[in-house]
């Protein structure tokens, strides 16, 4: 059942449930910030409004540089203001930042510790017909790896205006990943959010398998778990929103607890969130688990469903790898 503590979005599984682009809950979030701390500011690489930094941009001027397609100078230039005090929020599409300037958020930013915010938009498979070479699914793996970065990726348009406000007030360097497309509205004002703390989104009272997942695939893994609770499969679904710090105690208790793991994200299966897992689980409570990712592929033109279909990252494919993973326990 739906954990109702956390105060999820009462109609989220349903047919009719809102639906609204990650993105979004950002560019709100973002003004939030910047009306509470004159220190923020913004840098973007010509993409004002896709990354939906345009209403910050339009309303504080004077704290906004556009530094058109210069994705490396975007790291540096940000990690200079950094220095002098400032909190640069950079944005641009994932597959260019940090897709094209990783050295520069590695060696300016994290090697120097500057608490920079670089937001990655349009992430996933589900940027649909833009095709393999704008679909940033290794993203994860090549931040969490940078030591002193954190790597965040919100369910849903609330978590991640939760989630800007908080990384604005921390010193870390900071990767945020989010989605293009409208995706369903999980989360409602009063969900907690806090960085490095999973939260249980579903929970049946039998617990065979944990579904540990970050993004707006977590809809898909919560109408997977619906339907194998009418199989008599009990589940619990985690928002591990937080790929590192990972929350190491709610992740190796539940692991515990159903004997058996399936993680689950828009990304390759290696590398991110489920490699993080398996790394903890390994050295502390090792489990038959499974991955929902993509299995060593580029992506395609399509459109979103059809591309998430097809590589195996929906509901039914979630509900398969948990008829498989619990054949191991």
């Amino acid at each position: 059942m739906l954990n109702i503590t956390q105060r999820l979005n009462k109609k989220i599984l349903d047919d009719d449930v809102e639906q609204v682009p990650v993105r979004n809950g950002f560019g709100e979030g973002l003004l939030e910030a910047a009306d509470n701390d004159k220190s923020i500011v913004g840098l973007c690489a010509d993409l004002t409004e896709s990354t939906r930094m345009k209403a910050f941009a339009d309303k504080y001027p004077e704290r906004f540089v556009q530094m058109g397609v210069a994705e490396q100078n975007l790291a540096v230039v940000s990690s200079g203001l950094a220095s002098t005090g400032k909190i640069p929020f950079i944005t641009s599409y994932a597959m260019f930042s940090p897709g094209r300037n990783w050295e520069q958020i590695r060696t300016t930013i994290c090697y120097n510790d500057r608490p920079v915010k670089i937001i990655g938009s349009h992430a996933g498979v589900s940027v649909g017909p833009d095709g393999g070479t704008h679909q940033a699914i290794e993203d994860l793996a090549i931040m969490r790896v940078i030591p002193r970065m954190e790597v965040i990726v919100p369910c849903d348009a609330p978590e991640a205006r939760k989630a800007t406000n908080a990384i604005a007030q921390t010193s870390k360097p900071t990767y945020m990943r989010l989605a293009r497309e409208k995706t369903p509205v999980m989360t409602t004002e009063e969900t907690s959010f806090e960085i490095g703390k999973a939260y249980e989104m579903w929970r049946n009272e039998k617990v065979d398998v944990a579904i540990i997942g970050c993004g707006p695939l977590l809809h898909h893994a919560l109408v997977a778990a619906q339907e194998l609770a009418e199989e008599g499969i009990g589940s619990v679904v985690l928002n591990s929103h937080t790929i590192k710090p990972l929350d190491i105690e709610t992740i190796t208790g539940l692991a515990r607890e159903a004997g058996a793991v399936v993680s689950v994200e828009e990304h390759q299966a290696a590398g991110g969130l489920g490699g993080a897992i398996a790394e903890v689980l390994m050295q502390t409570n090792p489990v038959p688990m499974e991955f929902i990712g993509v299995k060593d592929k580029f992506g395609q033109s399509g459109t979103p469903n059809e591309l998430v279909v097809h590589y195996e990252l929906d509901a039914a494919a979630i509900a398969d790898a948990v008829r498989k993973v619990i054949k191991r326990k």
